[in-house]
């Protein structure tokens, strides 16, 4: 006959090994959540950065193809992630900061476009309001 405190010991280990194969599987997936959120979120900073340049662009063609009077002024919305925002050879180049480190892409215009020296465009978070103006030569972008 098996004395009681045996079968008191199997039942403890019984019960640590269910518990740390448990803990094991919570541990895998919660891993695997924040693996995929930080690429979610990584993902919806590219696409903000994407929609800010792209609408920067298109006032600026748009604006250049009317001829030299046009302006417009526009509202654009700046990420907290933005660290730069310039405007190198006719491309709006943006760096901004995931979770996998620095990343700078250059959104190209079909139109000469330059950055006034006077109101260069703020990278600080939140909402900025953009003059664009065209010239015989290229479009001026500031901020105003």
């Amino acid at each position: 006959m098996i004395p009681l405190n045996y079968k008191k010991a199997q039942s403890s280990i019984e019960f640590l090994i269910l518990m740390s194969f448990l803990t094991l599987v919570i541990i895998g997936i919660l891993t695997i959540g924040y693996f995929y959120s930080n690429t979610i979120n990584d993902r919806m900073k590219s696409s903000q950065i994407n929609n800010l340049a792209k609408k920067i662009i298109s006032t600026s063609e748009a604006v250049f193809y009317a001829g030299e009077p046009s302006k417009a002024t526009i509202s654009v919305s700046i990420p907290r992630e933005v660290i730069d925002i310039e405007i190198i050879d006719n491309a709006l180049v943006v760096t901004y900061h995931l979770s996998t480190g620095q990343n700078k892409v250059a959104f190209l215009s079909n139109v000469p476009i330059v950055e006034d020296s006077t109101a260069e465009i703020s990278s600080e978070q939140g909402i900025k309001n953009l003059v664009i103006n065209a010239n015989l030569t290229h479009a001026v972008i500031a901020q105003n």
